[in-house]
């Protein structure tokens, strides 16, 4: 396991869920928390990892699976030179998400369970309704499955809790195993 100059262990903290469960969000306010406490810190995101290093994938199953096989091959250069990196992928599928915690190593899985009723509710870009309405073919939680984690290390209910709630779970795990 390598660890950077200041003797941090680098870590992957997962992100997964539903769309619109708030796994950015709560990721983006651990982000900025752990560089105010002088944390090397890398964020991949889906929207934004598909616009550059994926755009040539689709939402199938295949290009899903490879599109985090992707994502995984970075966090692992990352963490192992001691970067706090923070995902927030849907991965709905758990022989996926198992495959990126072996390959990656410190890896931290955490589920941003928010009920489906919510999401809809909270999507500003109407993907959800266009899924439903059959205009989006393999949405997840809607036409395609969503494997929920069945250990995560951290359990988000972000339906139930306030953003800075759901921060200050993540935060207290990462102390816990002692990568704060």
């Amino acid at each position: 396991m390598a660890e950077n100059k200041d003797n941090r262990k680098g870590f992957t903290l997962w992100f997964t869920g539903l769309p619109c469960s708030g796994k950015s969000a709560v990721a983006d306010r651990v982000a900025e928390i752990l560089r105010g406490r002088g944390r090397r810190v890398e964020r991949l995101d889906g929207d934004i990892v598909r616009q550059d290093l994926t755009r040539d994938l689709g939402f199938s199953k295949e290009d899903r699976d490879e599109n985090i096989r992707r994502v995984t091959f970075v966090a692992k250069l990352l963490t192992r030179n001691g970067v706090a990196v923070l995902t927030s992928f849907i991965s709905p599928y758990r022989e996926v998400r198992a495959r990126s915690r072996r390959e990656i190593g410190n890896f931290i899985e955490v589920y941003a369970k928010c009920a489906l009723e919510e999401c809809i509710r909270r999507d500003v870009k109407g993907m959800y309704q266009k899924a439903i309405r059959g205009e989006i073919k393999e949405f997840t939680g809607i036409s395609d499955p969503y494997e929920e984690p069945e250990n995560p290390e951290i359990l988000l209910q972000t339906d139930k809790e306030t953003i800075e709630e759901s921060v200050a779970i993540v935060l207290k795990k990462l102390e816990e195993l002692g990568y704060l």
